[in-house]
């Protein structure tokens, strides 16, 4: 039953983000709630743009990592470069996320071991990966505040999404798009927009824009993911290049955002795997792959958190490596030393 559940929700988002994708029926039909949704966020926005509500600075700079659509873009992985970047100019950073489906709103710290189900499968993959001290709460403001307080050396704060949190003060915000960019530029429900495109940020970063041109914005940059080696869900120590998966009946899953991003990223590297798209932030509360007659199972290293029990040998997670634009760091980093630290 709940495979069946896990299967149906997975066609309903990807019916969704289809539609997302043109001026359909379904789009029209959904636009007078989306006139609703937009002048309800328009309103929210202005009660902090006029001052009525007010935005908080924790103290030292904050860069906030986001989209203005709905699903998965790169996030993660522009998080974790932009961690290493700023530590490779000088800076010490910290992360703060909401962490999906953490437990309690008191800001809590991740390290690498701990449980995803209690702090949400980004951060513990960002702390994995980057070393950084990385706390979660659904108050961006409160985790920023604990973070500072338990690590005085901490210089500037990254913020996992949280575009919309606009209680925190922020020095830059970074948005991040996929090869969909804004779909069909409709807001919510009738399209993936949660904000119009016209909304103000410092840079805008495009994933892997493939034969597309980079569209005519401002500040607009390529962010280019690379897929690594693939290592061995029991025995990290062992790394396989994806083209030895070339020929082998491959079995791959994905429960983020835009699975097929993932499946392409396979594709492209010569592997003809059939394919599990999954909700995202898939619990993996069982195996669901026990009974599936393959050689290798490809999964995604933030799906490959929350598997770490797990002693199915056919198991491979595959890694992705962000490259940030040397001129999109340099833009980051003179806004952040142009601003007075406290």
């Amino acid at each position: 039953m709940d495979r069946f559940a896990d299967r149906l929700k997975a066609r309903v988002q990807a019916y969704v983000t289809r539609e997302w994708q043109r001026r359909g029926a379904f789009a029209w039909a959904m636009t007078p709630v989306a006139c609703l949704f937009g002048a309800i966020a328009a309103a929210r926005r202005a009660t902090f743009a006029l001052g009525w509500r007010e935005r908080v600075a924790v103290g030292v700079p904050v860069i906030v990592v986001g989209n203005v659509t709905v699903g998965g873009t790169g996030k993660t992985p522009t998080v974790i470069a932009l961690v290493q970047a700023l530590r490779a100019a000088g800076f010490t950073p910290g992360v703060v996320s909401r962490g999906y489906g953490a437990k309690g709103r008191e800001p809590r710290p991740v390290t690498s071991a701990s449980a995803p189900e209690q702090v949400g499968d980004e951060p513990v993959l960002i702390a994995r990966r980057t070393s950084a001290p990385v706390w979660v709460s659904p108050d961006r403001v409160a985790c920023a505040q604990a973070l500072r307080a338990a690590h005085i050396d901490v210089d500037v704060i990254v913020s996992d999404d949280g575009l919309q949190h606009y209680r925190l003060a922020r020095d830059v915000e970074l948005v991040v798009f996929d090869h969909r960019l804004a779909g069909n530029g409709f807001l919510l429900p009738a399209g993936p927009l949660r904000e119009p495109l016209s909304r103000r940020r410092d840079a805008t970063l495009v994933n892997n824009p493939f034969e597309r041109a980079l569209p005519p914005w401002p500040d607009t940059f390529a962010l280019t993911l690379a897929p690594g080696d693939a290592w061995h869900l029991s025995d990290p120590s062992l790394r396989r290049p994806l083209a030895q998966f070339s020929g082998a009946r491959v079995l791959a899953a994905a429960g983020i955002g835009s699975p097929e991003r993932f499946f392409a990223t396979l594709r492209t590297a010569g592997v003809a795997p059939d394919t599990r798209p999954l909700p995202d932030h898939y619990e993996f509360r069982d195996n669901p792959f026990v009974n599936e007659p393959v050689d290798a199972i490809l999964v995604t290293e933030k799906d490959a958190v929350k598997l770490s029990a797990w002693r199915d040998a056919r198991i491979w997670v595959v890694p992705v490596e962000a490259t940030l634009p040397a001129r999109l760091i340099a833009l980051v980093v003179e806004k952040l030393r142009g601003r007075s630290l406290a």
